[in-house]
């Protein structure tokens, strides 16, 4: 360990959706601000580290392009000791999404990051095996993390291999809209992390209880309101050219001393 600044820096996974702050928190445009696993980690290195100091770029519904363009060059020029790294989730939803161009983009990010003197830490994203508007796109998705991993091997990074992460199998860990983890599944990745840093913990090894049988109709039920609630708004930004971050700004955009 002995990190005392860390600067996360990609899309909804990373800024928190759907971990809830205790109590509730809307920021000063009204919307709804998240914990995330990034946060826990943050709040665990600072209990070591006195004056720990933490900044928190990513905006929900980045593409890899705008994370790369947007907030790679403000975290490098922080200086921070750690920067985490995600990005490529909501690119690699879209039609016509390349990863191995993608990868090309991470690849130069990531030597920026690293040019700056500080320890990267990189993710691969979920198997979408299990979820009906990702499945189809997996090989998409397998290429971009085989990628992602030899970046990994080549710039020296941690690697945080959430395809393997049985724990986050079960939907016990996700919210209600099938693409955002709980409080529970940020906390699992939260654990993860800090062992991938070294902070010795085996909290992410999660065994789920059995789950009861599941009425076939009540589940035709949550999947149409699952469409009309999730599904169908998601489909609507993306045939109008919007996103779920549009003019959104980061939740902790300064590097700043963590309470």
């Amino acid at each position: 360990m002995g990190y005392t600044s860390y600067v996360a820096v990609g899309d909804s996974f990373t800024e928190g959706l759907n971990d809830p702050l205790e109590g509730g928190y809307d920021g000063p445009d009204g919307v709804t601000r998240f914990r995330g696993w990034a946060d826990r980690v943050a709040e665990r290195l600072a209990e070591s580290e006195p004056g720990f100091r933490y900044a928190n770029l990513a905006i929900r519904g980045k593409l890899i392009d705008q994370i790369v363009e947007e907030q790679v060059p403000v975290a490098a020029a922080m200086k921070p000791d750690l920067i985490s790294f995600c990005a490529g989730g909501n690119d690699l939803l879209r039609p016509g999404a390349d990863p191995d161009r993608m990868a090309k983009k991470l690849a130069s990010a990531v030597r920026d990051l690293r040019a700056s003197g500080a320890d990267v830490l990189l993710f691969t994203g979920m198997d979408p095996r299990d979820t009906p508007i990702m499945r189809r796109a997996r090989g998409k998705f397998a290429i971009f993390f085989m990628h992602l991993r030899a970046i990994s091997d080549l710039y020296g990074c941690h690697l945080v291999d959430i395809w393997s992460m049985q724990p986050l199998r079960d939907w016990r860990a996700w919210s209600d809209d099938r693409l955002h983890l709980n409080a529970e599944g940020h906390r699992i990745v939260a654990a993860k992390v800090l062992d991938v840093l070294g902070v010795p913990t085996d909290e992410w090894r999660v065994t789920w209880p059995p789950r009861p049988s599941v009425d076939p109709r009540a589940k035709r039920r949550e999947d149409v309101q699952w469409v009309r609630e999730h599904l169908g708004p998601w489909v609507g930004r993306r045939v109008r050219g919007r996103s779920s971050g549009d003019g959104l700004e980061p939740k902790r955009p300064d590097l700043t001393t963590l309470a």
